[in-house]
Parts: structure tokens; C-alpha cells; sequence
């Protein structure tokens, strides 16, 4: 009987020495499975190596790596990279020394080139872009330099994109932060700038004052044609106001002598209708011929016919009985 019990816990313990051995065989299997599930997230890649040796690239999602056969060799960035590199030195065209430090956009487009095609990515395209940036300076000047950014930053995409496309990098865009020139190039510089100030100045100052004058040169002229306008059409008014004036003048003369006349035609018609006789006549022509010889005349002209006019006179004594006897002596004289 104690034998039988001895052996039924002997029993048992080996039951769960294996059970507990089991529950540990699942729990590293687990434990294993677990450490080997990867999630890749969004923009990145994982280079799988298969026992020491290229086997796949993985992209975004849910991934199961076999333990101790597959081994991740490189997490990699898919987004674009900005990388800004220390200023380096360079020698223009005209032997200026200065210094450029450039910024390099780029994009890891294949993952196992860039892996295994170069052993330090960035630090290639770092001595890859201070090479080619010597070279390109080296054949500008100093304002060629200065002057042509666009250029420079197109040449050297084209050469650092050629470049690394062997080693699975797009380079996108490369461009030159800053330019430092010596000290003693920046003082000329800021006197040639503070010249061309200067020099802007004056031609705008000088500008200013010509638009002025010719301001007011176009003042003067245009009050003197309004000057001369206004003369002129003073002129014209006064002229018109003359010739209203003088029209007036020769209506009132004309009306003046057609009432003379008028008054001398019904003058005559009252002496033709009194039928005046000779006698009347006669003296009325004397009373002319004697303001004719008032003594203002220079010429007289004396009728040849004095016989008539003495017989005239006598006519004119009888009417006349006062005047007779001077009458005849004036005559007779």
C-alpha cells in the first residue's frame, strides 16, 4: 500500500512537471510570436534580411517577421527630407573667397539601393554637394554669384539628382541659404549700394524739379491763350457794341434828315399853296444872294442879268414903301 501511494505521487509530480513545462513552452512561443509581429505605419518601409542577406522591402501595414531566421536591416523614411548642410568655402572666377551653406530636399525612392548601395547616405550627398557647389562657383564671378541663385540651384539639382539615383535618392530641390563674402567685399558692397541710393535720389530729385517747371510753364501758358481768349473776345465786344453804337448814330442821322427833308417837302408844298408871287419870290432870293455875300465867300458869282434884278428891286420898293429909296442906292451901287 505504501508502495502504491509513493508511486501514484510519484506520478502525479511528473504530471505537472510536464504540464508546467508545456505551459512554459507556450508562453516563449507567445512571447516569441508576439516580439515578431512589426506594423509598418504610414510613409515608411522596413528592409527584411534573410539570413544576412537581401530578402524583402515591406510597405505600410501588418507583417509577421519568421524569429531567428529574418532580422529588419533598415527602418526607412519614404516623406520628402529637408537635410542643411554648414556653410562651405569656395573660390569665384575673380578669386573672391567666400562661404555658402545650401539646403537639399530629397526623397528615398528605393529602399534596398538606398540600403545597400552607399554606407552613409547623408554624408555623401553632404561631400557630393561641396563639390559640385566649388565647381559651379569657380566658374562665375563675384556678381555672378550673387546674381544668379536660380541658376546655381538648378545646376546643382540636375548634377546631385544624376548622382544619387544609384543609390535610390531623388533630389528634389537644392537651394542656397546664404552668401557671405568677406568682410571688405560686404563695405564695397554697401557703398556701391549707398551710391545707388544717392544716385536714385538725385535723378528723382531732379525729375521732380523738371515736372515742376514744366508744371509751371503750362500754368503761364494757359493764362496767357486765356489772357489772350479774354482780350479777344473784349475786343470782339467792344467792336460789336461800336458798330451797334455807330449803326444807332447813322439810324438817328438818317431819321434826323428824312424829317429835314420831310419838313422842307411840306414846306414847299404850303409855299405852292399859297401861290406866292413874284415880289415874294424876289425877296427871298435876295435875302439868299445877301447871306451868299456875307464876306465868308471867297468867290461871287453876280447874275449877268442886273436889268431883271434892278426891276426886281423897284418891285420889292413898292411893296416895301419905307425901304424904297435904300433899296434903289443899294441897287444903284
Amino acid at each position: 500500500m505504501a508502495n502504491f501511494l509513493m508511486a501514484a505521487a510519484i506520478a502525479i509530480d511528473s504530471g505537472l512537471v510536464t504540464i508546467g513545462i508545456l505551459i512554459g513552452i507556450v508562453v516563449i512561443l507567445l512571447i516569441v510570436l508576439i516580439a515578431n509581429v512589426k506594423i509598418v505605419p504610414q510613409a515608411h518601409a522596413y528592409v527584411i534580411e534573410r539570413l544576412g542577406s537581401y530578402s524583402k522591402t515591406w510597405q505600410t501595414g501588418f507583417h509577421i517577421k519568421v524569429p531567428f531566421i529574418e532580422s529588419i536591416a533598415q527602418r526607412v523614411v519614404l516623406m520628402e527630407q529637408v537635410v542643411d548642410f554648414p556653410p562651405q568655402p569656395v573660390i569665384t572666377k575673380d578669386n573672391v573667397r567666400m562661404q555658402i551653406d545650401t539646403v537639399v530636399f530629397y526623397q528615398i525612392t528605393d529602399c534596398k539601393l538606398y540600403a545597400y548601395g552607399v554606407t552613409n547616405p547623408l554624408f555623401a550627398i553632404e561631400n557630393l554637394t561641396a563639390t559640385t557647389l566649388r565647381n559651379i562657383i569657380g566658374e562665375l564671378d563675384l556678381d555672378g554669384t550673387l546674381t544668379s541663385r536660380d541658376l546655381i540651384n538648378t545646376r546643382m539639382r540636375t548634377i546631385l539628382d544624376e548622382a544619387t539615383d544609384q543609390w535610390g535618392i531623388k533630389v528634389n530641390r537644392v537651394e542656397l541659404k546664404n552668401i557671405m563674402p568677406p568682410k571688405e567685399i560686404q563695405d564695397a558692397m554697401e557703398k556701391q549700394m549707398k551710391a545707388e541710393r544717392e544716385r536714385r535720389e538725385a535723378i528723382l530729385r531732379a525729375e521732380g524739379e523738371k515736372n515742376s517747371a514744366i508744371l509751371v510753364a503750362e500754368g503761364r501758358k494757359q493764362s496767357m491763350i486765356l489772357e489772350a481768349e479774354a482780350e479777344k473776345q473784349s475786343a470782339i465786344l467792344r467792336a460789336d457794341a461800336n458798330r451797334e453804337t455807330m449803326i444807332r448814330e447813322a439810324e438817328g442821322q438818317a431819321e434826323a434828315i428824312l424829317k429835314v427833308n420831310e419838313a422842307t417837302a411840306k414846306g414847299i408844298e404850303m409855299i405852292n399853296a399859297a401861290n406866292p408871287g413874284e415880289g415874294v419870290l424876289a425877296l427871298r432870293g435876295l435875302e439868299a444872294f445877301a447871306k451868299a455875300a456875307d464876306g465868308k465867300a471867297t468867290k461871287l458869282i453876280i447874275p449877268s442879268n442886273l436889268q431883271g434884278l434892278a426891276g426886281l428891286v423897284t418891285a420889292v420898293g413898292e411893296l416895301l414903301p419905307g425901304e424904297s429909296t435904300d433899296t434903289g442906292k443899294t441897287a444903284k451901287k
